[in-house]
């Protein structure tokens, strides 16, 4: 039997309080102390120990046996059914956009969570209000909630939104390919350090970059790509004397020999290969191209075009070990690294 079961409510919560009930219940077979064929208290009891309307407790009973975990016998009660539902982990993925290289950390964390948790995805579209509402449906439903934290507020300027996460307890939540600007340690995940992993690639690049007369960022404006990016490249260029340009986009841009190319838009990549063979100009010799994010098609493009990038699958492998609790669950950074190809 569950003791003190009306101050386990808690009536300032997010969490509606018929999912209360059924997170107490699920609690309580996690720890063993429900078995299957156990009975469990009638609504009435339930509702009278909770000090709760027969509505909420039957509509957490309903819940609980929607999801296979009680059932119901005529004249008799409620019995456990089956604890499988209630050992698999819940997790929530709430991401900014579903990218290519979003749907690779999602395969990764759904490969390596394999069958013991349930995987449910949202998406924020990088705006608060949408977060905000996505909270309000979702609080208390998950063990686990995966969020990238980008945010850009009306006027297309990156925001926080840590008021709101704050709501998220601290121990079901885990950062996800970006941290949250001024609270950096303080939650666990795997992010992107966006102004350090630019410098210290092309650094690792740098003779090869030293063919080139120029350094030219492509970085399109209100794609709402990590500001971070651009103070990166222009404190790499200043400190290894770069002549440098920084483009919102390519399509009405000439190219001239001497010129190497930073792009994060797959339109701005297929704009440069196809410009550079209409101008005879060839990749790796008379321009450079380096494109952000590694992928299979990179490999084989143009005969292989240089990459920054992170590793995608270890981000979601790392993300689903700390759910696991096979490793802790700390904040790391993903590591970061120039994959050189014939394109520069």
């Amino acid at each position: 039997m569950l003791v003190d079961k009306s101050e386990k409510i808690h009536t300032d919560s997010r969490t509606p309080k018929y999912m209360q009930v059924v997170n107490l219940i699920l609690d309580d077979l996690d720890r063993g102390k429900l078995k299957i064929g156990d009975r469990i208290p009638s609504i009435n009891e339930t509702s009278f120990d909770f000090l709760l309307s027969r509505d909420t407790v039957e509509k957490a009973y309903n819940e609980l046996r929607d999801r296979g975990i009680i059932t119901s016998v005529r004249g008799k009660g409620f019995y456990v059914n089956s604890t499988n539902m209630a050992n698999k982990v819940k997790v929530l993925l709430i991401f900014n956009k579903l990218s290519s290289y979003k749907k690779i950390i999602y395969y990764s964390i759904v490969d390596t969570l394999g069958n013991q948790a349930t995987v449910d995805l949202q998406i924020h579209h990088y705006n608060r209000t949408i977060f905000e509402n996505l909270l309000e449906r979702n609080l208390g439903l998950y063990n686990y909630y995966v969020l990238a934290p980008h945010f850009f507020d009306e006027n297309n300027h990156p925001e926080t939104c840590y008021d709101l996460i704050q709501q998220i307890p601290k121990d079901k939540l885990l950062i996800m390919d970006r941290d949250v600007k001024d609270h950096e340690n303080e939650f666990p995940g795997v992010y992107q350090d966006f102004a350090r992993d630019i410098l210290e690639a092309l650094e690792s690049g740098i003779t090869h970059l030293r063919k080139y007369t120029r350094l030219i960022l492509v970085f399109p404006k209100g794609d709402m790509y990590p500001v971070e990016i651009i103070d990166g490249f222009k404190r790499f260029c200043f400190f290894h004397n770069f002549n440098n340009l920084i483009l919102d986009g390519i399509d009405d841009e000439q190219l001239y020999e001497g010129d190497s190319f930073i792009v994060l838009a797959e339109t701005d990549l297929a704009n440069i290969v196809k410009k550079s063979r209409e101008q005879s100009l060839q990749l790796g010799k008379d321009i450079g191209l380096i494109s952000y994010n590694e992928t299979p098609l990179k490999e084989i493009l143009a005969e292989g075009i240089t990459t920054i990038s992170t590793d995608f699958v270890e981000m979601g492998t790392t993300i689903a070990n700390q759910i696991l609790g096979v490793e802790d669950k700390i904040p790391l950074k993903s590591p970061f690294k120039m994959i050189i190809r014939k394109s520069l």
